[in-house]
């Protein structure tokens, strides 16, 4: 593939992507990349870096780590590909949950260390939130969205919700919610002809409205985040729709907290409006697996490693 003259839009990963290890190849190979690794060390105050690179694993696991750790990975292999192919422009930017804050900065809309900062205390905020509220998530595969939202609402109590958090892909969904409510919700779901019903390794309860007990404080930081309008077309979670100014930027990322990440539209927005060629920046490629499901006919590249700037090349 000739990137040169393709139109591609910018995605960048969230939680579910860290590995021990990540970026420490990328930092190895371009000086970039490495400052950028140091920058977010002096940005936090500790060394993000040799936890991101040597663990332990139950410590970059923490959410409050693992945030930071996907930006700086993700904002370093930008500075890379800025470097190497600076003609090489997005039309859209886009990222799953947290990483719509390093979608932010690939848009212009905030600068990496503010954006850095404000993805640490969401991580400290949703992780408190998790302590006060104790929940969990699954992952439902082969079950249509309106089916599950049928079964979140039978197992969900007044006090005790589970609900749609994240729409990955056509029969590949998250739920979330409260503990007794999930453990109704998964029963339900397999009763419903669900394939697999699978409760994931985490202890918050992300995108529902467990995360309430953060909201008011996160709410604060956003505002306080020197946020301006987007130069670039960034697609948000909440509204899978361009956010065209730094008020409609502060709106989606204070209702992402509690709301559903609409990830299938948002890739079908952006394959609506022409664009066919979807490049993950940073680890792993878990969005490129998703794009292919929404839109089989979609080409995807990985930007995260000296062997991927090798491949561009």
């Amino acid at each position: 593939m000739n990137i040169i003259d393709k139109q591609f839009a910018f995605l960048f990963p969230g939680q579910g992507s860290q590995s021990v290890g990540m970026g420490k190849e990328l930092a190895k190979n371009f000086p970039t990349a490495r400052l950028t690794f140091e920058e977010g060390d002096h940005i936090l105050g500790f060394s993000l870096s040799s936890l991101a690179w040597e663990g332990p694993e139950a410590g970059l696991n923490d959410t409050i780590n693992t945030q930071p750790a996907l930006m700086v990975h993700s904002i370093a292999s930008l500075r890379v590909l800025n470097e190497l192919h600076p003609q090489l422009k997005p039309v859209f930017t886009a990222g799953h949950s947290m990483g719509e804050l390093s979608a932010l900065v690939a848009a212009g809309s905030l600068p990496f260390s503010e954006a850095l900062r404000l993805v640490r205390t969401r991580g400290e905020l949703m992780k408190r939130a998790g302590v006060v509220s104790p929940g969990g998530m699954a992952a439902i595969i082969g079950m249509d969205i309106p089916t599950l939202e049928e079964v979140c609402m039978k197992a969900s109590l007044p006090d005790e919700i589970v609900q749609v958090a994240n729409d990955n892909s056509p029969g590949q969904v998250v739920i979330s919610g409260a503990s007794p409510a999930l453990q109704r919700a998964l029963k339900l779901a397999q009763e419903a002809g669900a394939r697999r019903a699978i409760p994931l390794a985490v202890s918050i309860a992300a995108h529902s409205p467990l995360m309430i007990n953060a909201q008011e404080d996160f709410n604060q930081a956003v505002a306080a985040a020197p946020i301006c309008s987007p130069t670039v077309p960034l697609i948000g979670n909440v509204t899978a729709l361009p956010l065209e100014d730094a008020g409609a930027v502060r709106s989606d990322l204070r209702l992402q907290l509690t709301s559903r990440v609409r990830w299938v539209e948002s890739i079908r927005y952006m394959a609506s409006q022409g664009c066919q060629y979807f490049m993950e920046i940073g680890n792993g490629s878990v969005l490129s697996g998703l794009v292919k499901r929404i839109e089989p006919q979609a080409q995807t590249l990985t930007v995260g490693s000296p062997v991927d700037f090798e491949r561009l090349v």
